[in-house]
């Protein structure tokens, strides 16, 4: 399995750039963090799961760490988005994909960690689109490969956990088998896609 990220992160960082500072401090659908803690969230995400595509290890084995808005800085646009192309460069090469990697503090199938950054690409897009009043572009065709990516790796993991699993993800939410498939991913992960902007 491949899979070109670059359409996910240009959703996301295009996302980013509209954030107003005023909206740093306004709440997100993401366990109860708001827009800054969210970004700075993204901008540590973006960073572990480069150095996963790219077989870097990391000295903090790609742990997550606590979400502080007071970490983003007045380039946070710029950096961000830069940190989201080099997140799609670095699992652009197949060899990206093959055999190991490790991110979030353990080791893990290089295709499981490459579908897990593009689950959390789309969703944390979709948190910060809801978060702002943007609308995001979940029926975009440019993105059907990843959604249909991330679905796959989601399901796999609410088949093994179905009431939610910590640190990733609640319980799912009831979703009409026909919705868009954006709306069924982010069901899944027990959020409810109704509360999209329009």
């Amino acid at each position: 399995m491949t899979l070109d990220l670059a359409p996910a992160t240009s959703a996301l960082a295009a996302l980013i750039r509209e954030v107003k500072d005023g909206q740093l401090t306004a709440p997100t659908p993401c366990g109860g963090l708001t827009v800054g803690e969210l970004l700075d969230h993204i901008d540590g995400l973006s960073i572990a799961f480069a150095a996963a595509g790219a077989k870097e290890d990391r000295s903090d084995g790609g742990r997550p760490r606590t979400p502080d808005a007071s970490r983003l800085g007045a380039d946070w646009r710029d950096r961000l988005a830069a940190q989201l192309d080099a997140l799609a460069e670095a699992w652009r090469p197949a060899d990206a994909w093959r055999g190991t990697a490790r991110v979030g503090g353990g080791e893990m199938p290089a295709e499981v960690a490459g579908a897990a950054a593009v689950d959390e690409v789309l969703v944390h897009g979709w948190d910060l689109a809801v978060a702002t009043g943007q609308r995001f572009p979940g029926e975009d065709p440019a993105l059907a490969e990843a959604l249909e990516t991330a679905y796959a790796w989601v399901r796999t993991v609410v088949e093994q956990q179905p009431n939610g699993s910590p640190g990733l993800f609640g319980a799912p939410v009831p979703v009409a088998a026909d919705a868009p498939l954006a709306d069924r991913l982010i069901g899944l992960t027990g959020r409810r896609p109704e509360h999209a902007s329009a």
